[in-house]
C-alpha cells in the first residue's frame, strides 16, 4: 500500500542537506500501514522538489536544547527573526521580505492546521505554540506555498507536535539554570496494530532576566497540555484507513511589557525596565481539538479530512508610552524624569483583552497515476475556514506618584477598541508533480482564495448602539509553475514563478485587494559523499503592498490599527547553504553547516496618497522596507566522540535594520537603526547510559547584547549569557 502523510508539508517536502535545513521526502514504496508523518530521506525525489524547503529536524533541536522558537530556526536560510521579549513567545518571523511583525504574513500551522489566532481576520500571531515541546519544524518556499495557503507571499511553516511513539516509551525531561529559569518536559505513549495514544506536558517558568525598577524582575510561567489518540485498520483491511485526535490546551502569564528604554539607560543597562511598567503582564489560554481522517481507496488514491477548532483568549494590560521613549531620547529632562519615577505622571494601562476562535475543515485527495511514459502525482485539496476576534479594550487609569502606581479609574473602550471583526474563507488547490523524463520533473499549481470579512465597531459598553462598520470582499486565482533538471548524480537545477497573495485582514475596507505580489526564484543544489549545497536567488515583484497596522508593529503613518498601503515594491536576494561532515581516525565526527542569506528590497513606487507637496512624508521611490536586515549569517559545528559525549557551538549574525521606511533618505539618526549582533551558543551532552543523558547549555556564550528591536517602544536588548542544566530520561 502507497505511504502518505497527514502532515501536509511532511508529505511534500523532503528534508535534504544535514545543513541543519534539510528536506523531507514523502515515500511512494508499498507499505502495511498507514503513518500519520513520513520523514524519510530519498534522493530522486528530493532533485525533484522545485522549490526550497528546510526542516529543523528533531536531531538539530536536541543538539541545543533551545525553547525559543527564534534560536530554533535562525539557521534557515531565507528566514529573518526580530527577537523582542528574549524567550520567543511572541516570535516575528519572516520569510523573504515579507513583513515579519508578529509572523503575520507567512502560514503558520502546526500539524497541518493553522494556527495563528484569527489568520484571516487577524493573521498577527499573539499566540505561538510552545516551542519547547515541538519535535521539529518545517519551512517551505516557492511554488509549493500554493497548497497551504493563504499566505503565499513568503512562505510557511508548519511545526510538527510530538509523534504518537511506535511501541510504549516515555520521556522525562528537567532544566534549571540562570534567571529562576526552570522547565519540565514529559510525554508517555503507546501503539498496538489498531491504536495509539500520548500525553504530554511541557512546563516552563522563569523570573525573567529584566529588573523593574522598585518591583523586581518580570517573571514568566506557562504550561502547556497534549493528549492524542489513534485508531487504525487492521492489517489487510479493504481500506486501510486511521482516525486520528488531538486535544491540546495551554496557558501563560508572563511580565512582558511593551515599553523599552531610552539609548542612554540601554547604553547603562540593557536589561533595565521602567517601574511605570510594573503592573504590565499578558495573560492568555489557548485550545486545540484536531481531527484526521485518512482512507487509502486504492494503492494509488488516498483521502485526508482535517476538522479543526482553536481558541484564544488573551489579556495584555499594558501601557503605550513611545512618546516619552522620544521626548527623552531627544533631550526632555521631564520625560526622563517620569521614567526614572522621579516626576508624578498620569496615564493609562490597557487590557489589550481579545477573544479569537478559528475553525474549519479541509480535505484533500493524493493520486499516482501514469499517462504514457509521464507519471503523475496529483493532488487537490479544500478548505473551509471561519474565524473571529472579539475586542472589548477598556483602560485603566493610574497616577505615577513617588515612584509608586496608584489606581484612579477606569475608563470605557472607544468604538476602536470595541469591535469585532470576523472572516469567512473558502481556498481550493491543484497540484501536479510531472516527471517528464528521469532528468526533468515539472509542478504545475493552482490555488483560488475567496475571502469575505468585516468589522462592526460599538458605540457602548452593551453593544446595544453599532458604530462604524466596513466590509469586503477579495478572489485571487493563484498560479505557479516549478521545474527541477538533474545534471547528473550530483547537481541538480531549479526555478520557479508563483503568485504571492495575503488577505488584508478584517479591518480592510471594500475593494482593498492584500499583497499581490509574483515571485520568482531559480538557483542548483549540489550533493557529493559528506558535501551539501545549495543556491537560491529570489526576486518578488509586489503589485499591491499591505501592512498590518499594531501597536506592536506601528505602520509607515503612526497608526496602531487597521491597515497601510505600501503600494508596488521589490524584494531580492540570494539564499546559500553548505553542509559537510568529517570523520576522523580515532572515530570522533566533526560536522559544519552554513547558511546565509542576503536581501535587498525597497517601494518601487511613489505612493501619491501619502506624499505632501514637499514629498517628505509617506512612502517614495527607493525608500527601504522596515525591520528586513540585508545580511543573515548562521553557522554550527561541534564535535562528536562517537560514545558518552558531544559538544556543539552555533554562530548567528544579523545586520542592524531601518526601523522605519525612510532612513536611507539621509539624515537619519541611530534612533532609526536597531545593531548588528553576533551571538554563540554552545550545549555539552554526557551520556550516562543509553537511556539517561546530562547536559549543560549557554545561551550568549560571550554575553553580547544590542539593540535589536525598537518596537514597540524603545530600545530592548537580546536574550543575555544565561546557563542552565538538564537531564533527559527515556523509558
Amino acid at each position: 500500500m502507497r505511504r502518505f502523510a497527514l502532515h501536509p508539508i511532511s508529505l511534500s517536502l523532503a528534508i535534504a542537506m544535514g545543513c541543519s535545513p534539510a528536506f523531507a521526502a514523502e515515500n511512494k514504496e508499498n507499505q502495511d500501514t498507514l503513518e500519520t508523518v513520513s520523514v524519510l530521506g530519498n534522493t530522486q525525489t528530493l532533485h525533484k522538489l522545485p522549490g526550497s524547503a528546510h526542516l529543523v529536524s528533531a536531531e538539530e533541536l536536541e543538539k541545543f536544547e533551545f525553547v525559543d522558537i527564534n534560536r530554533m530556526m535562525r539557521s534557515v536560510p531565507g528566514v529573518y527573526l526580530r527577537e523582542e521579549d528574549g524567550y520567543g513567545l511572541r516570535p516575528n518571523i519572516g520569510i523573504r521580505g515579507a513583513d515579519g511583525g508578529r509572523s503575520g504574513k507567512i502560514s503558520l500551522m502546526e500539524d497541518g492546521v493553522l494556527v495563528a489566532p484569527a489568520p484571516y481576520s487577524a493573521p498577527e500571531a499573539y499566540y505561538f505554540p510552545t516551542a519547547g515541546r515541538l519535535n521539529s519544524i518545517e519551512v517551505l518556499k516557492g511554488p509549493g506555498t500554493l497548497k497551504y495557503g493563504p499566505f503565499t507571499v513568503g512562505g510557511a511553516v508548519n511545526m510538527l507536535s510530538t509523534p504518537i511513539p511506535e511501541a510504549s516509551a516515555g520521556s522525562v525531561q528537567l532544566e534549571a539554570g540562570q534567571y529562576g529559569e526552570n522547565r519540565l518536559h514529559t510525554y508517555y505513549g503507546s501503539s498496538t496494530e489498531t491504536t495509539g495514544w500520548l500525553v504530554e506536558t511541557h512546563q516552563q517558568q522563569a523570573d525573567g532576566f529584566r529588573d523593574i525598577d522598585r518591583a523586581g524582575s518580570a517573571d514568566i510561567a506557562k504550561e502547556d497540555y497534549l493528549v492524542k489518540g489513534r485508531l487504525k485498520s487492521a492489517a489487510g483491511a479493504a481500506y486501510a484507513q486511521q482516525l486520528d485526535i488531538k486535544l491540546q490546551y495551554s496557558e501563560e502569564e508572563s511580565g512582558m511589557s511593551y515599553l523599552g528604554l531610552t539609548d542612554a539607560d540601554f547604553a547603562a543597562d540593557p536589561n533595565r525596565r521602567y517601574g511605570i511598567s510594573a503592573l504590565d503582564e499578558m495573560q492568555n489560554r489557548h485550545s486545540t481539538v484536531q481531527l484526521n481522517h485518512s482512507i487509502a481507496l486504492s494503492d494509488s488514491f488516498s483521502v485526508n479530512t482535517q476538522a479543526y477548532y482553536n481558541k484564544f483568549k488573551r489579556d495584555w494590560f499594558k501601557t503605550s508610552l513611545g512618546s516619552l521613549i522620544n521626548d527623552a531620547n531627544d533631550g526632555d529632562s521631564d520625560a526622563q524624569a517620569v521614567l526614572d519615577g522621579t516626576m508624578d505622571y498620569e496615564f493609562g494601562i490597557k487590557h489589550n483583552n481579545r477573544n479569537y476562535v478559528s475553525r474549519g475543515v479541509q480535505v484533500s485527495a493524493d493520486w499516482a497515476l501514469q499517462t504514457g511514459d509521464i507519471a503523475h502525482e496529483l493532488e487537490f485539496g479544500v478548505r473551509r475556514h471561519w474565524d473571529e476576534v472579539d475586542r472589548f479594550q477598556p483602560v485603566e487609569n493610574y497616577s505615577q506618584v513617588n515612584g509608586a502606581l496608584v489606581f484612579n479609574e477606569i475608563v470605557a473602550p472607544s468604538s476602536s477598541n470595541n469591535r469585532v471583526e470576523d472572516a469567512s474563507a473558502k481556498s481550493l488547490f491543484i497540484y501536479d508533480q510531472v516527471q517528464m523524463s528521469d532528468a526533468l520533473a515539472l509542478t504545475a499549481t493552482l490555488r483560488y482564495e475567496d475571502v469575505d470579512t468585516t468589522q462592526q465597531r460599538y458605540n457602548d459598553v452593551e453593544r446595544t448602539e453599532k458604530g462604524s462598520s466596513t466590509s469586503n470582499s477579495v478572489s485571487e486565482w493563484l498560479p505557479g509553475l516549478g521545474l527541477t533538471y538533474q545534471l547528473n548524480g550530483d547537481w541538480t537545477l531549479l526555478a520557479g514563478v508563483h503568485r504571492g497573495f495575503a488577505p488584508p485582514g478584517g479591518g480592510s475596507s471594500d475593494g482593498e485587494a492584500g499583497d499581490l505580489s509574483t515571485n520568482y526564484e531559480w538557483g542548483a543544489r549540489f550533493t557529493a559523499d559528506t558535501l551539501r549545497g545549495e543556491v537560491i536567488a529570489f526576486y518578488s515583484d509586489y503589485e499591491s503592498s499591505v501592512q498590518n497596522c499594531s501597536v506592536a508593529a506601528p505602520c509607515a503613518n503612526g497608526a496602531e490599527s487597521g491597515n497601510y498601503a505600501l503600494g508596488e515594491s521589490e524584494i531580492r536576494g540570494i539564499e546559500a547553504s553548505l553542509g559537510s561532515e568529517w570523520v576522523l581516525a580515532n572515530g570522533w565526527t566533526l560536522p559544519l553547516t552554513a547558511s546565509f542569506t542576503w536581501t535587498d528590497a525597497e517601494i518601487s513606487k511613489d505612493s501619491d496618497e501619502y506624499l505632501d507637496s514637499d514629498g517628505e512624508n509617506g512612502l517614495a521611490a527607493g525608500d527601504n522596507f522596515a525591520y528586513l536586515p540585508e545580511q543573515v549569517f548562521a553557522v554550527t559545528t561541534g564535535i562528536d566522540s562517537g560514545a558518552a559525549w558531544r559538544v556543539n557551538l552555533t554562530a548567528a549574525y544579523q545586520d542592524e535594520m531601518c526601523v522605519n521606511n525612510s532612513c536611507n533618505r539621509g539624515g537619519s539618526t541611530r534612533f532609526d537603526h536597531t545593531e548588528s549582533l553576533w551571538v554563540v551558543d554552545a550545549a555539552a551532552h554526557y551520556d550516562f547510559t543509553d537511556d539517561f543523558v546530562g547536559y549543560l547549555k549557554v545561551d550568549n556564550l560571550l554575553d553580547d547584547q544590542a539593540i535589536v528591536n525598537r518596537a514597540p517602544d524603545g530600545a530592548r536588548a537580546n536574550r543575555p549569557r544565561t546557563a542552565s542544566v538538564g537531564m533527559t530520561y527515556r523509558f
